[in-house]
């Protein structure tokens, strides 16, 4: 009876020896058969753009409007800096372009005037040139007077009055002529004085639209760093670390915060260099996220890092000196993040621990 069941109970161990090795052997397999098609590693972690904001002013901080390890939007307003030097330097710059321009209408009015007094002076001074031609006309007119008269006379056919009338009227008519004629090289030398004068003042157009474009790159220099006083959130994320404090005096280039950029999201996965010839860009990944067993999250392959993790450390291993030891190297591959929702997004912070899995197949 007793051996009996002794056999019995040895049975029953067997039995349930034997459902546990082949349970065992069947997992093992499965997960062998499917580690045929699969790359995987626990090395891998979240990252994410993390941007130090600064400021690009300097000035008393006037206001300070978020809390450490604040969730934002892309443009929130974190920070105001005292604004009025800024904006009397605006004032001043908008003043400046102001007058700039007036100036520039000022002096092309005077070119424009200048060109219409070189043309009144060309039109005098031809008008002189045709004096000179009505002189002249009759400055011989009077010498072919003169001389009939003069041979009248002489055979004794005219008068002494005559005779002395038109040696008067000669003499007029040639001081007339010689009027004519210095009036013209007077008219053509102040034409050309005029017209100089009016190509001087039409080259100070392009100093006083220089000085215009000057003036409105102080006012947008002005605008800029009016603009600047007023700090925002470079992304939607979450801001971390806050380093000022209200009245505190703040120098441009100051961090104020540090911003984690949560729509930027990927997974950095550093593989054995013995894995990564099946891996290729756009293949399914998944990913588990330590601190969340049950998320359950998928990526593709979006690129090789470019060499491997320990090219990248402060002191990059140098295989020539002669004590070379080879060890398996760990190459960083960028997993991009596909149909992440937004409350997951919160979830996961940068430094994260993961597990992926790389369908290479």
């Amino acid at each position: 009876m007793e051996t009996t069941e002794k056999k019995k109970g040895k049975g029953r161990r067997f039995i349930i020896i034997g459902g546990i090795l082949g349970t065992a052997l069947t997992v093992g397999a499965i997960y062998y058969f499917r580690s045929l098609g699969y790359e995987t590693t626990d090395n891998a972690q979240i990252d994410a753009d993390i941007i130090p904001v600064r400021t690009s002013v300097s000035g008393y901080v006037k206001e300070i409007r978020f809390k450490d390890n604040q969730l934002v939007k892309k443009g929130d307003t974190l920070l105001l800096i005292n604004e009025d030097e800024f904006q009397a330097r605006l004032l001043q710059s908008e003043a400046s372009l102001e007058n700039a321009k007036a100036n520039l209408v000022a002096v092309k009015n005077n070119a424009d005037a200048g060109f219409l007094n070189a043309d009144a002076a060309f039109l005098s001074s031809e008008t002189t040139a045709q004096n000179i031609n009505v002189a002249a006309s009759r400055l011989k007119k009077v010498q072919e007077d003169y001389k009939r008269i003069k041979n009248m006379y002489a055979s004794k056919a005219s008068t002494q009055a005559e005779m002395d009338a038109i040696e008067a009227e000669l003499a007029v008519a040639e001081a007339q002529y010689k009027a004519a004629k210095n009036q013209y090289k007077a008219s053509s030398a102040q034409s050309k004085g005029v017209k100089s004068q009016a190509t001087g003042q039409k080259s100070l157009i392009a100093l006083a639209e220089a000085l215009v474009k000057q003036r409105e790159a102080e006012l947008l220099l002005a605008k800029t760093q009016y603009a600047y006083t007023v700090v925002t959130a470079p992304c939607d994320g979450i801001v971390s670390k806050r380093s000022v404090d209200q009245g505190q005096f703040i120098t441009m280039g100051s961090p104020i915060c540090s911003a984690i950029d949560l729509t930027s999201l990927w997974i950095t996965a550093n593989f054995k260099e013995t894995q990564i010839d099946k891996i290729r860009k756009d293949q399914s990944v998944e990913i588990t996220i330590d601190a969340y067993p049950s998320l359950k999250l998928a990526g593709k392959i979006d690129s090789y890092i470019g060499a491997t993790g320990a090219k990248f450390s402060l002191l990059p291993p140098d295989n020539s000196t002669g004590n070379f030891v080879k060890i398996v190297q760990r190459v960083p591959v960028k997993i991009r993040l596909v149909d992440l929702k937004e409350s997951e997004k919160l979830m996961l912070l940068p430094g994260l621990s993961a597990y992926v899995s790389v369908k290479v197949n």
